[in-house]
């Protein structure tokens, strides 16, 4: 995608200080591993490219908020969110009890690397408990938990999927992601989680599901957030690349729309460009 790229650490330090220069206080982190394997075991690598972007940056620019994506699918050699079964009629699902541990081994990692934020995405149940628990236990218990409480199995991941080469092998993702339709759903996703000790809840994606930011942002006194994903942002600038519209004037409308929906962040591909438009 135009002005997207995936970083090697020293590149990913220096985005990291145009980004604060530019007046944005938070990044996200997501890795692509040298290997992937069956359970993704390169997530919690120490060497891994997450850890050590997370110390490198954290050294180089210390009052950046960092927040850490955990999910396995960047690092199966399958695509999916965790260790892979098949159920009675042979079709494939994650294992959502063996993912939980996994899940919790790379938070640990991130949160011992500097991580202020720990972002499990992988919609598997009781993950937010599990991580709690897992940070508790080590001490850890001021790094806090930004929930992918609500996301949804959507067309908008394409670009992402691609640059992550974490589309799925066989199967899809339906079984553990949610029906666009299901409103109820997000409301109880987002109830679950934060029972569990999720501390920020985020919706995903957002440009068309505004109508849900509202719904969770109304039921929770916790911050919400919404994840502006990559086939949003690849259709802003394939749009503004044809000629077709104001880059610069619907990316600030698109901007607004989330906050006026009730998003306390904003998770953009678009920060950097909304950075310099508002300067």
């Amino acid at each position: 995608m135009p002005g997207v790229f995936n970083l090697s650490v020293d590149h990913a330090v220096a985005a990291a200080k145009e980004a604060y220069g530019l007046g944005v206080k938070s990044l996200i982190l997501f890795g692509l591993p040298d290997t992937k394997d069956a359970a993704g075991t390169s997530a919690w690598d120490p060497n891994g490219p997450v850890c050590t972007a997370l110390k490198a940056i954290k050294d180089a620019q210390p009052e950046l908020v960092l927040a850490a994506d955990v999910c396995l699918c960047e690092y199966t050699d399958h695509g999916h969110c965790g260790p892979l079964e098949r159920d009675a009629r042979g079709h494939v699902t994650v294992a959502n009890d063996q993912t939980l541990p996994l899940l919790a081994r790379a938070a640990i990692a991130y949160a011992q690397a500097g991580a202020d934020l720990i972002a499990p995405s992988d919609m598997m149940d009781g993950r937010i408990g599990a991580i709690r628990r897992a940070l508790d236990e080590r001490h850890l218990d001021d790094i806090a938990i930004l929930a992918y409480a609500v996301k949804f199995a959507s067309g908008f991941y394409g670009p992402f999927r691609e640059a992550a080469q974490s589309a799925p092998k066989e199967g899809d993702r339906k079984s553990y992601q949610m029906d666009p339709a299901n409103l109820r759903e997000a409301r109880r996703e987002a109830r679950l989680d934060l029972e569990e000790g999720a501390d920020m809840i985020m919706v995903k994606p957002a440009m068309a599901y505004l109508d849900v930011i509202r719904e969770v942002k109304a039921m929770s006194d916790r911050p919400v957030a919404c994840y502006n994903v990559s086939g949003e942002y690849a259709m802003l600038k394939a749009a503004a690349q044809n000629g077709w519209i104001d880059e610069q004037r619907v990316g600030l409308e698109i901007l607004l729309g989330m906050k006026r929906a009730g998003a306390d962040v904003i998770l953009t591909y678009s920060a950097l460009d909304a950075a310099r438009w508002l300067a």
